[in-house]
């Protein structure tokens, strides 16, 4: 399994309109699948998507994405943001195509940092987009460690040292059960020389990453308080082989009992991840299996 971790992105009634903004702002995009909601057999509070779409996995650049087609409940917020690498060792037009896409993703859209040079690279920007998905936009050093173009990125509650709490809990978990999991880098604030973190509290980092399967993410914890969250609105698919996985990853990453529904589980650090079989569009497919999920918690496979 080539991705095993699919970022999922939540949308009120606007699953199908996000993922063409996306196909069409990124230049290397693709959709790949789409999964409807059953037309009988559908709960009361879902009776209005009855086969309308419920999930559209698409790429943009390498990294699968997951947009779910749901109601208002939820929507995503800058807890969890793609870093979009460009790097002009790969694309002279790196600087250009950057540009590009930050006018597009800018486009009906909120901007949280300017786009200009910073310390740590000549060229970023981060936006908010028209449907709540941040995006940090930066041109790389052509020297640096290669790193995939699109990385998830979390980032954690001011005061804590929870991004290094939280990237050793994964890698402990994922390389129990998958392998090819670890910490790359770690920066710390108190590193930084910078006047404004200096006080922080010894530990707290302004930028790490490590792999989870195979996979890159990005993790910090933030130097200001902020008001916001981690949600369900952009939450984490695990696609499992078997029950076993499930099982395994189920018992260290569900900490809150109330937020256990149809493989949706919450960690000790508030993200939301979904445990689910790799075969889990199959059983959404039939509505029986569908019905019988939505009673469950944590996924049995037998049961479906």
């Amino acid at each position: 399994m080539s991705q095993r971790i699919v970022p999922s992105l939540w949308f009120d009634h606007t699953g199908r309109e996000a993922v063409d903004f996306y196909l069409s702002a990124f230049p290397d995009a693709a959709e790949l699948s789409v999964m409807r909601y059953p037309t009988q057999d559908l709960p009361d509070f879902q009776t209005d998507f009855a086969g309308d779409v419920l999930e559209i996995r698409f790429r943009l650049a390498d990294l699968e994405l997951s947009a779910i087609n749901a109601g208002s409940e939820f929507r995503p917020n800058p807890s969890i943001s793609f870093l979009a690498n460009f790097d002009p060792s790969r694309d002279d037009a790196a600087t250009t195509h950057l540009d590009e896409l930050w006018a597009s993703l800018t486009e009906g859209g909120e901007v949280r940092m300017e786009l200009g040079a910073y310390p740590f690279s000549p060229h970023y920007g981060w936006v908010e987009d028209r449907y709540g998905v941040n995006w940090q936009l930066m041109l790389t050093n052509p020297h640096g460690d290669p790193r995939p173009v699109i990385t998830p990125s979390l980032m954690f509650p001011f005061g804590d040292t929870r991004a290094s709490q939280a990237a050793d809990l994964y890698t402990g978990l994922f390389d129990a059960v998958f392998g090819d999991s670890a910490v790359s880098n770690r920066a710390p604030y108190s590193a930084m020389g910078d006047p404004d973190t200096k006080d922080l509290p010894k530990g707290m980092l302004a930028y790490s990453d490590f792999t989870l399967a195979g996979q890159w993410f990005a993790a910090m914890d933030s130097g200001v308080p902020q008001d916001f969250t981690f949600t369900e609105g952009l939450s984490l698919i695990v696609e499992c082989d078997d029950q076993i996985q499930i099982d395994r990853l189920w018992d260290t990453l569900s900490t809150v009992p109330e937020s256990e529904v149809c493989g949706w589980c919450k960690d000790p650090f508030g993200v939301s991840w979904q445990i689910t079989p790799a075969t889990m569009p199959d059983y959404a497919a039939d509505p029986q299996a569908y019905r019988r999920m939505l009673g469950m918690k944590k996924i049995i496979i037998d049961d479906l």
